[in-house]
Order: C-alpha cells, then structure tokens, then sequence
C-alpha cells in the first residue's frame, strides 16, 4: 500500500498554492509534512483526502487513479487542529459513528472504542456531551474518531496544538507505534520542528508550496540538502551568514576564520553562505568555539534554558543553550560558535558540505 502524488499542483485564479509535487509515502510510519503556517501543508492534505481536486497531476493509492474518486469513496479520517464533533451525540455515540455507519457489530464497536478511549484518556468522558468537555478533551474525542476507524488514509492536521503538555508528549510517543501496527498511510501536519523529530518516520519539509526535501526525518535534519530545508528543520531559526573560503580557510570577517574541517577542507575558493543552528552557538561562560563579539538584543530566560538574541558582523544571530544568562539589551558579549556542526551552501542556496 502506498499513496503516490504525481505532479500534483493547486492553483486558485493566479495563485499557486501547491507547485508540481511528486512525492510517495509509505504505510507503517508517521509521514510528516513539516513547514510555517501557508506553506502548503493543509492543502496538500486536502488533495490526499479527495476534498479538493488538483489543478493537475495524478493521485494513486494502492496502485489504483484515485484523482477523481470523490471523499466519500475513499476510506479516508482527518483530524484538524480545530476540533469537529456532533454536539447532540456524547462522546462514545461520537467516537463509534464512523464504525456504525461501516456496520460494525456493536460488541466489536464497544471493544473498539473502549480501546481508543483509553488510549486517549477519556474512558470517564463516554457519557458526556461535547459541550461538558475542555478545548483539550473535545480534540482527544474527534482524534478518537478518526483512529477508531480502519482508515486506510489517515491526515493528522497539528492534532496535538489544542492538548496539554503532558498529554502531547504521551502521544507524541504513543501515535508511532500505534500508527506502524495499522495497514494505512499515515500523515502528519506540524509547524514544529522539535516535534517532527521526535516523532520520526519521515518528513516532507514544506515551503511556500514546495516540499524542499523528502526522506528520513533524522536524515534531512542531520543533513539538509538545502538552505530552505535546513530552515525548515530549526526552531529558533537558524543563523544564516555569508562566508569566504581562501586556501582552506573560513573567513566570517576580517577578523574571524577558522581552518575549514571535513568536507569543508575540500571546498574550491569562494564565497558560501554558512549556517549553524542556535544550540551549536553558546555564551561565554561555556567558552567552546569560534569567539564572535556580539550585541544582546533580547535575552529569553524559560526554566533552565536561555535563548539570546544577538547582533554580529550586521546581522541577526541566536544562541540556545543550558543554563541561565540573564544578559541586558545592549550589553557587549562573546559568544562561542561550533563551526564543526555548521553547514556551507552554494550561491543557489545547494548543500556542498556539512
């Protein structure tokens, strides 16, 4: 089983929403569509569903055309960030529609629901109308519904945003495995690229109607193949500068180079545009790397953790890191750059070394 996009595009009067696409996932893992809010993810979803048609290209599932089978032919559930249930139903009667209206018996409905509910924490919120329920429970009922049924194509559409902490981590663990025991296609939308990460499988890193780079999640995190993809994958945002390399040299400015390292020692002369994520740049106190005067601009303090926002060299930096630096905007600081983790990428924003 497998879900194929063949030149896949979407386009309303002169906007493109979807550029040409052709992609295929798999069934036994989460296949994530990680990008910023518009960056096609929903729309993408949309078309794999049936409830929108391509402006062209094909669909296939299972080796079968299904372009132009309408929603209601295909085997298809979908859970939206906004959660969607039917207010005079209670939250079992909601749960175990989809079954009912497969014509499951009603032991096998009981079964099957009892086992989604618990998986979700709501076995103590069956009776109960979705009007009786937080923001949180009324999404973990709709979640419900779509797993309860034996979808072939199941769209995940940022169905944890609504949740709580604790309860997003659990099934952030929980869903991959439930996922890979179903014969089904399974697809994730988030705008969080921690979150893609952890959840594995594979992943389509969406921007502005293109999927930059699909395959592995920890492949194309480790090793993005573009600019855009290694954007795509950072939160904070990845520091971004413009480099000169000379004779096995880095030169960031005139006053900071460094020996270039592995595939970088094999660069031509020239410039690349270099980036390194945020928890590879650290405070002085950590004092490991290349020295970078710096600026503050803003200091964030969350628990443990400080993410300062930086000036250098005329442009915006960010470091993440452990412990708490309560630096003031303005304040001259050095940081710590470990340009041994960094990227170098061609004028056409192309990886040439990691």
């Amino acid at each position: 089983m497998s879900l194929q996009l063949k030149q896949i595009s979407k386009t309303v009067g002169a906007h493109t929403h979807i550029y040409p696409t052709d992609v295929e996932l798999q069934p036994g893992m989460l296949n994530t569509l990680l990008g910023t809010t518009l960056s096609g993810k929903t729309t993408l979803m949309q078309l794999m569903a049936g409830l929108d048609a391509p402006s062209t290209g094909e669909i296939w599932f299972n080796g079968k055309n299904v372009t132009h089978v309408p929603v209601q032919k295909r085997n298809v559930s979908m859970v939206y960030q906004q959660f969607i249930n039917y207010p005079m139903m209670n939250v079992f009667d909601n749960i175990a529609s989809p079954l009912r209206v497969a014509r499951y018996q009603a032991a096998d409905i009981k079964q099957r629901v009892g086992d989604v509910a618990e998986l979700l924490r709501i076995s103590e919120l069956l009776d109960r109308k979705p009007s009786e329920l937080s923001g949180g429970q009324q999404q973990r009922c709709a979640m419900a519904r779509a797993l309860v049924k034996e979808s072939d194509l199941i769209l995940l559409d940022e169905p944890l945003a609504n949740l709580d902490f604790k309860l997003r981590e659990e099934l952030r663990d929980e869903l991959p495995r439930l996922l890979s025991e179903r014969d089904c296609v399974a697809v994730y939308a988030t705008t969080e690229p921690t979150e893609a990460v952890l959840l594995g499988g594979c992943a389509a890193a969406m921007h502005e109607g293109r999927i930059a780079q699909f395959g592995p999640t920890s492949d194309i995190y480790r090793r993005p193949q573009s600019l855009i993809s290694a954007q795509v994958f950072s939160e904070p945002p990845i520091n971004v500068a413009e480099v000169e390399h000379r004779d096995g040299w880095v030169h960031l400015s005139d006053s900071v180079s460094w020996a270039a390292q592995g595939e970088a020692a094999g660069l031509k002369n020239g410039r690349y545009t270099f980036a390194i994520r945020p928890h590879h740049v650290s405070p002085s106190a950590q004092g490991v790397g290349v020295p970078i005067d710096a600026v503050v601009e803003v200091a964030e303090l969350s628990g443990s953790e400080s993410v300062i926002h930086f000036s250098a060299f005329e442009r915006p930096w960010i470091s993440q890191s452990h412990g708490v630096h309560p630096y003031r905007a303005g304040e001259h600081v050095k940081m710590f750059a470990q340009v041994e983790h960094g990227f170098y990428f061609d004028t056409a924003g192309a990886l040439v070394a990691a």
